[in-house]
């Protein structure tokens, strides 16, 4: 049963999608502002949009790599493109102006170890500048998303070939070479506790292999080893990836002590970074669908204690996104069984992973569920008396005195980026020929 938070979609949704339905839905949320975006700031976004109730004190109104990834991603196939490269300049910008962080950690001068000394996944857009506030910086897929996006933004040719900055891609390459990143303990997608997480290698081994292929493409071998790219080592961490991943996955985390079986940032190793096969896809897709879906969105893992249960009730406003991820058993002790916040980032990335098999391969299975992700997604934005406003996208739905409410993150723009990412999918389904 599809639970529909705004009542205004009722007549708009369908099992079956035509040019025309599809259309009318665009309309319909375009009147809404669904997909506005916020005035950049140096063509970067914070993590929330406009209307959100969220305070300062949570820090979304930073700047976040892994978000303004895919906030380009969507731009760029939704055919604004000039977003996307304003967005990849932007983070080139940064990344060279703190290029003393990679340097530090491959010149062995700090310890990596420590998050703060790494280069800093959050910070001030208005001034590319670090935020001094501690915060778990060891995120290695963040960095791998800028990678892997700046690649195949140069391999799509949206990159001038003498544009594409070969000194700062060798930062990453010796970067990840220095901190072992098959083996490297990173808080990952969620910003928690370390650990070796499938979803965080996956990420530098899909740039990494996007990398090589961009520099094959252009001929760029040689350069790029003058550069500092050594392409043995290229491809020995390719190798080293891959392997890693050979041992973990399905799981997210095989560590003792630190097992996950089942995690959602696993999906984005389908899509969009393709960093797995069909069949280990599959795999992934099944168990998230067994373990973590629900209602209302689809859990991040079994045992989440974020947004959980009355969190306002529990939390003071400055304790709700705080840096947790050297200690969660506090957070923690709040969380009732089956009670985990439910995302919507990942409905709309489902969506896709099935609309790319359908296009691929035409069983009508897929279109099926492409279109089950898409109702969900859609079904997912705020009702009219939403205090961020009707029709947005949140970040998540959490129960709030035994109702699922969207939380104060919302409009989440990760979120409304998936959505995005999803409608472009979906179009070109509806518009196929078979």
């Amino acid at each position: 049963m599809l639970c529909v938070h705004n009542e205004t979609l009722l007549d708009l949704l369908r099992q079956r999608y035509l040019p025309a339905d599809l259309d009318a839905l665009r309309r319909h949320l375009l009147h809404h502002s669904t997909f506005a975006l916020p005035e950049p700031v140096n063509g970067l976004y914070p993590a929330i949009g406009t209307g959100s109730r969220d305070a300062a004190a949570s820090g979304y109104r930073r700047v976040w790599v892994r978000d303004n990834c895919y906030i380009a991603l969507s731009q760029l196939r939704a055919g604004t493109p000039a977003i996307a490269l304003a967005i990849v300049a932007a983070l080139r910008c940064y990344f060279r102006k703190h290029r003393h962080r990679f340097e530090a950690i491959i010149d062995g001068a700090v310890d990596f170890h420590l998050p703060m000394n790494r280069p800093h996944i959050r910070f001030d857009g208005a001034t590319l500048a670090e935020v001094e506030r501690k915060w778990p910086h060891a995120q290695n897929d963040a960095l791998g998303y800028f990678l892997w996006l700046y690649c195949r933004m140069a391999g799509e040719g949206l990159l001038a070939e003498d544009g594409i900055d070969l000194e700062l891609l060798a930062l990453f390459v010796r970067y990840f070479a220095r901190i072992e990143f098959w083996r490297d303990e990173d808080s990952g997608h969620w910003e928690e506790g370390r650990k070796v997480s499938a979803s965080s290698v996956g990420t530098v081994t899909a740039a990494l292999r996007e990398l090589r292929a961009v520099l094959l493409r252009t001929g760029r071998e040689e350069e790029a080893a003058a550069n500092g790219i050594d392409p043995q080592l290229l491809h020995r961490l390719i190798g080293a990836g891959q392997a890693a991943l050979a041992e973990i996955l399905p799981a997210e985390s095989v560590q003792a002590g630190r097992r996950r079986p089942v995690d959602g940032a696993l999906l984005f190793l389908v899509y969009p970074l393709q960093a797995v096969d069909d069949a280990m896809a599959d795999r992934i897709i099944a168990n998230v669908a067994a373990s973590l879906s629900g209602a209302h969105g689809i859990r991040r893992y079994r045992g989440d204690s974020y947004w959980c249960a009355d969190y306002k009730t529990h939390l003071r406003e400055g304790e709700r996104s705080v840096d947790c991820s050297d200690n969660l058993a506090a957070r923690d002790a709040l969380l009732r069984e089956g009670e985990e916040a439910q995302w919507c980032i990942f409905d709309p990335i489902l969506s896709v992973i099935h609309g790319e098999r359908w296009l691929r391969c035409g069983d009508d299975n897929q279109r099926r569920l492409q279109v089950h992700h898409f109702n969900r997604a859609i079904a997912q934005l705020t009702a009219a008396d939403c205090p961020s406003g009707p029709l947005r996208c949140p970040e998540a739905y959490y129960l709030e005195r035994g109702v699922y409410v969207p939380n104060d993150q919302t409009p989440l723009l990760w979120t409304q980026s998936n959505l995005l990412l999803a409608f472009q999918c979906m179009a070109r389904t509806v518009a196929a020929p078979r």
